[in-house]
């Protein structure tokens, strides 16, 4: 039985195919979004959470799901967008993947701390 994301077809048929594997998704992505969110933390004492990604390749192309959690007040919408972007383009810059979906959740928003 072969293991989930094991290519179809006989060895010789896919030598010189490159295959990512998800969790290098993951990582590139978690890594791009956390970046691209950085600004929106300086000013802030808590540290940043790091944000969780799950990606699922299919066809060749992959699907990325971004779970944030963001300082408030702050342009929310601004921040997401802002990491689903980063998200994407890094994922395809260094994977050379397409991303075919990237879906945002905002799972926890941490208010500013009382003065």
């Amino acid at each position: 039985m072969a293991h989930p994301g094991a290519a179809a077809g006989p060895p010789a048929q896919r030598r010189g195919e490159d295959h990512v594997a998800d969790r290098v998704h993951r990582r590139i992505a978690a890594r791009a979004a956390a970046d691209a969110l950085a600004p929106a933390w300086q000013d802030r004492p808590d540290r940043p959470p790091r944000p969780k990604v799950a990606a699922l390749i299919t066809h060749g192309r992959v699907r990325l799901t971004l779970h944030l959690e963001l300082p408030f007040p702050s342009d929310v919408a601004h921040w997401a967008r802002a990491a689903r972007e980063a998200a994407c383009a890094r994922v395809t810059e260094l994977t050379g993947t397409p991303v075919a979906a990237a879906d945002v959740v905002v799972d926890r928003l941490h208010p500013a701390a009382a003065r």
